[in-house]
């Protein structure tokens, strides 16, 4: 399928990067936009990991070896070197330079980074510190914080959206004290900003199905501190109260995971989603119809604040990471598996308002 070509994301993005806001239309919404917010249209991000994403030598069946070139890709990395993940220790700030896998296959962000087929496009970086939110708080991991940036100052101009503490609200798998993950969250963005970091944007990410409005408020860094409001958007979808939160606060949304899950008896108390195998025919039309098309008629229904998603295109039930986890443990969610709902996702994403990449510079 032709691929549609959009103005060059770098350019688009930095139209509204490095503290320079523009006021949106007087026909549209009665706010400024965000950093690297676009002023029309959803940037369309897919992850999460080397195998989902693909293109880079020994991973060459994934997202980007079947589709066009969406605006960005995914990854993550870690503040909490000793912990132990699925039998590795992990060293803080993993799979960042290096290939490292922790329970949820191979990551290596700067392997993409030196990829020619991953010009031109935004990285999105979930960064989580659980158990050591007051130990960055404190200053005892500055350390770390300052080889990040140092890694996304050698990104050189590529946007960046940086997920610090995702799914902050996301009791009991991460667990954070709310008040030094707050204070923790700042102490980040300030000591990054300090460091000379200007092609990043700073994204407070909920779960999604948790936190109600006071909750979030309860939360929240400052409007100083949050350039863009994120969400997850997984089987308990119809939860979600970020939307409603983003709008008061005069932030976009980047609903920042996302893959089909559909909620069994024991969705709503125990998280628990049906079997969905997208190379399954029958699985796969159900996913399309119970989550794809909802999931689109809440970026449309909210296309005020929602100016980025994040497909993740993961073989889910593949890593250890997943193998009992009620929401995943039955999920192939590789796009590329189903000939009939990839036709569909590309009649979808291949339009406005998604904004892909162009190969043009």
């Amino acid at each position: 399928m032709k691929k549609t070509l959009f103005l060059p994301l770098l350019s688009l993005l930095f139209a509204c990067a490095l503290g320079e806001q523009k006021n949106i239309p007087e026909n549209s919404l009665d706010r400024n936009l965000a950093k690297f917010e676009p002023k029309d249209g959803v940037l369309l991000f897919v992850g999460q990991e080397l195998e989902a994403v693909g293109a880079v030598p020994g991973y060459e069946d994934g997202y980007l070896n079947h589709f066009p070139k969406p605006a960005g890709w995914t990854s993550y990395t870690n503040i909490n070197p000793g912990e132990v993940s699925f039998g590795r220790t992990q060293e803080g700030l993993d799979g960042l330079w290096e290939t490292h896998d922790w329970g949820d296959n191979d990551y290596n962000a700067m392997l993409q980074h030196k990829d020619p087929d991953y010009t031109n496009m935004a990285l999105a970086i979930g960064l989580q510190f659980v158990n050591h939110e007051e130990k960055v708080a404190d200053g005892t991991h500055d350390a770390y914080i300052d080889r990040l940036g140092d890694f996304l100052l050698s990104l050189g101009k590529r946007p960046v959206f940086l997920r610090i503490a995702y799914e902050f609200d996301g009791d009991p798998w991460n667990h954070y004290d709310r008040e030094m993950t707050v204070v923790a969250y700042k102490r980040i963005v300030d000591r990054l900003r300090a460091k000379g970091v200007e092609n990043t944007a700073y994204v407070w990410q909920s779960t999604g199905f948790i936190s109600g409005q006071e909750h979030l408020e309860g939360w929240y860094p400052g409007d100083d501190y949050v350039d863009w409001c994120g969400v997850s958007f997984f089987n308990r979808w119809k939860e979600i109260e970020m939307f409603e939160f983003a709008r008061k606060k005069g932030k976009p949304v980047f609903i920042a995971e996302a893959t089909p899950t559909i909620s069994d008896y024991g969705g709503k108390l125990y998280g628990l989603t049906k079997e969905t195998q997208l190379s399954n025919a029958e699985q796969a039309d159900e996913a399309w119809e119970k989550w794809f098309l909802p999931f689109f008629e809440t970026v449309e229904q909210n296309k005020d604040v929602v100016k980025a998603v994040h497909y993740i295109n993961c073989h889910w039930d593949s890593h250890p990471m997943w193998y009992e986890n009620p929401t995943f443990k039955g999920v192939d969610a590789r796009l590329q598996l189903s000939e009939k709902l990839g036709k569909l996702w590309l009649e979808k994403t291949n339009n406005p308002p998604f904004i892909l990449t162009s190969n043009i510079l």
